[in-house]
């Protein structure tokens, strides 16, 4: 199996790195979309309040946190109709994603469809249940074919692209018509900038069917959790059941005191309010800075990233960028078709993403 994966992108990146933080005022690490903004009080209080349960927790998660999930979800995206049954705690959303192909039967002689700008895990996750994968955007691109599972990711990572709802209801009506499960990931729906995104868990995309749908959803980066590893999965009740019968064979459970993290970072929205407008004040100083320096900024309108490029080759970018103790990551991590970007992530410091600016 380890022969089928590709080689982990972020290893590739050593000798940038390296270079970067040979500079005299230090890296600035805009490579991983990793948080560096401490974790709200309460639920750091959350956590702790449960951490001497001794016992096993369910993998189906608490009946709080199930429920805080689906109203979140209708507090903050105007998402209802939603079963709390139909909700599933996840162990961060990447292990999700590279498994959900593996989990929902998907196999030999299956196909999976992916953006063609991708999170690599996508790929990865058709590799590790033995099926074949796509880079399509489009339904023409697909053509007659049937896949099994089609990943959507809007905001995208790494584009900042935000598809609109008509095409997010067509894709939905056709993969209906064919079989195919629809995975949403939905990890940056609530950092948006210059357009709304939409969840496929919307009526207005699914006509108020969750048939066939399923939503993915992170806590890393609206709640700065991406160190717990909190996520869920909700949409269709049959494929959410599906998934838990299988992960309480395979012990994917979400520990109990990060259950409890996750419950209270569901029950209230204040944190994501302050947290995306950290993001969007960082967000002003690097697209304003990247400009300045003559980049281009691509799609980026919602999101955790900028989409920058200066028409060269992404690794020439990045070996510019490291020469200014700046680190980002080659287009080329996320498909064939990013060779001429970097993605620059939001997640440093204040103070990082000053000098960052400065440099440039």
């Amino acid at each position: 199996m380890i022969g089928q994966l590709p080689d982990f992108p972020w290893d590739t990146l050593a000798d940038h790195a390296a270079r970067a933080r040979s500079h005299p005022g230090g890296v600035v690490d805009l490579s991983v979309g990793t948080p560096v903004d401490p974790v709200a009080e309460p639920i750091r209080e959350a956590l702790a309040a449960v951490a001497d349960q001794p016992g096993y927790p369910t993998t189906h998660g608490t009946a709080e946190l199930r429920q805080s999930a689906v109203d979140a979800l209708a507090r903050r995206f105007g998402i209802t109709g939603l079963d709390p049954v139909a909700v599933l705690p996840t162990i961060g959303s990447k292990e999700l994603v590279a498994w959900l192909p593996t989990l929902l039967g998907v196999g030999a002689g299956d196909l999976v469809a992916i953006p063609e700008l991708a999170y690599p895990t996508y790929e990865v996750g058709a590799r590790l249940a033995g099926a074949e994968f796509l880079r399509a955007d489009s339904l023409i691109a697909l053509g007659p074919q049937r896949p099994k599972l089609l990943w959507l990711n809007s905001p995208s990572n790494p584009t900042g692209k935000v598809l609109p709802v008509e095409h997010l209801r067509k894709v939905v009506e056709w993969a209906r018509e064919r079989g195919t499960v629809v995975a949403s990931d939905e990890c940056y729906l609530s950092l948006h900038w210059d357009a709304e995104p939409v969840s496929v868990l919307d009526p207005r995309v699914n006509g108020g069917s969750l048939d066939g749908l399923l939503a993915v959803h992170s806590l890393s980066k609206s709640s700065s959790l991406a160190g717990y590893r909190a996520g869920f999965v909700t949409g269709d009740p049959v494929l959410v059941d599906r998934l838990l019968q299988v992960r309480k064979h395979a012990g994917m459970i979400v520990p109990r005191p990060v259950q409890s993290a996750i419950t209270a970072a569901l029950s209230e929205d204040q944190h994501v309010v302050e947290q995306r407008a950290r993001y969007g004040a960082r967000r002003k100083v690097l697209l304003e800075a990247l400009l300045g320096a003559g980049f281009t900024v691509d799609h980026s309108e919602a999101g955790l990233y900028l989409w920058a490029t200066r028409g060269e080759d992404a690794w020439t970018t990045v070996a510019w960028l490291a020469e200014r103790g700046i680190l980002v990551a080659p287009g080329t991590f996320y498909g064939p078709n990013g060779h001429k970007h970097v993605r620059v992530a939001l997640t440093a410091t204040d103070e990082r993403v000053a000098a960052a600016a400065a440099r440039l």
